[in-house]
């Protein structure tokens, strides 16, 4: 039994029609009962210990003046899993505290462990990769991070790049100049920024070049000194593309590298930049490297389970030795 002094912090932990408490049952298998301002947890013991400590974080952070909301849940779930794994909860709870990520419009938290490691690599390290399937959060992360570290002053700009390889459409054939053609490839990049600036902001520091969002093949002769520096979508750069990009970095610059294997649009014999990195710098000190499952998959839950689909597949149809 779990007793909240506060009945309508309580309203808003379980949520409207109890939906937080809901997800939280059907994650963990327990049953959650409500009865005035206590909370009863039927079920296994150990499941039972992590609901009522997911229910106290989630707790905690109303009594903080923050809201709940649905990624709130999964990200207490997630970071929970701990306890399934067998690792000691009371020892969770030192693992390094709450991280998080301070933008003009919204605070960002990691949702898995696997997040959490990947940012405090981008705040620790002056060359950072993140490598795994899609829907973890590799370039959403980086550009907040990036946001966050430029808002504070510790770098002059942000610059994003990614390859502009085409995935079965002809670049040629898209209407416009070459911004035009170029720019559908660059919007993921904007979405992830006009979820952390205001659109007006945005818009001047991107007018001033604060912010430049450009294809990898114009960072070529360039050095980015005093910048934040994303290369997106990495595995589709070819090897020289890739040596080229990483020796931009200039003083006072921070580069992260995000891409995906599974998904390399390069013509067939063209080796993926992001594998050659991985061979050649994986032991250089003050470089990280940072791995994604599909467990860390944030999207929609059909995402994660279409990635197992997809991999399931490619492991099948690989010749028998």
């Amino acid at each position: 039994m779990v007793e909240y002094p506060d009945n309508r912090l309580l309203i808003e932990l379980c949520g409207e029609y109890d939906k937080n408490l809901a997800a939280i049952e059907q994650k963990l298998g327990v049953q959650i009962l409500r009865r005035g301002n206590q909370i009863a947890i039927i079920g296994d013991d150990v499941a039972g210990l992590e609901a009522a400590q997911v229910l106290n974080h989630l707790y905690e952070r109303l009594e903080s003046g923050r809201e709940v909301l649905a990624a709130d849940v999964d990200r207490e779930l997630r970071m929970g899993d701990a306890i399934e794994e067998g690792r000691d909860p009371q020892l969770e709870m030192f693992r390094g505290g709450r991280v998080e990520i301070k933008t003009r419009k919204k605070t960002v938290e990691p949702r898995t462990d696997a997040q959490k490691a990947y940012v405090n690599a981008l705040f620790d390290n002056e060359l950072a990769f993140g490598i795994g399937p899609a829907g973890t959060g590799k370039t959403y992360l980086a550009v907040a991070v990036g946001v966050s570290m430029f808002i504070e002053g510790h770098v002059d700009r942000i610059i994003l790049s990614r390859p502009a390889v085409e995935a079965g459409e002809k670049l040629g054939y898209l209407p416009g100049d070459m911004k035009d053609k170029v720019d559908p490839y660059m919007q993921p990049l904007y979405d992830a920024l006009n979820d952390f600036l205001p659109g007006k902001m945005l818009a001047k520091l991107i007018e001033e070049k604060k912010i430049e969002i450009a294809p990898l093949a114009f960072m070529r002769g360039r050095t980015l000194a005093n910048a934040f520096v994303v290369l997106d979508e990495a595995q589709n750069a070819t090897s020289m593309q890739m040596k080229m990009f990483l020796t931009r970095l200039g003083e006072g610059s921070r580069m992260v590298i995000t891409g995906d294997r599974s998904q390399i649009d390069l013509p067939r014999g063209v080796t993926s930049g992001l594998h050659d990195a991985e061979r050649l710098l994986a032991s250089i000190p003050k470089i990280s490297f940072n791995y994604f499952t599909v467990k860390d998959v944030v999207r929609h839950p059909l995402v994660a389970a279409i990635i197992e689909a997809y991999d399931a597949d490619s492991a099948n149809s690989l010749p028998k030795s």
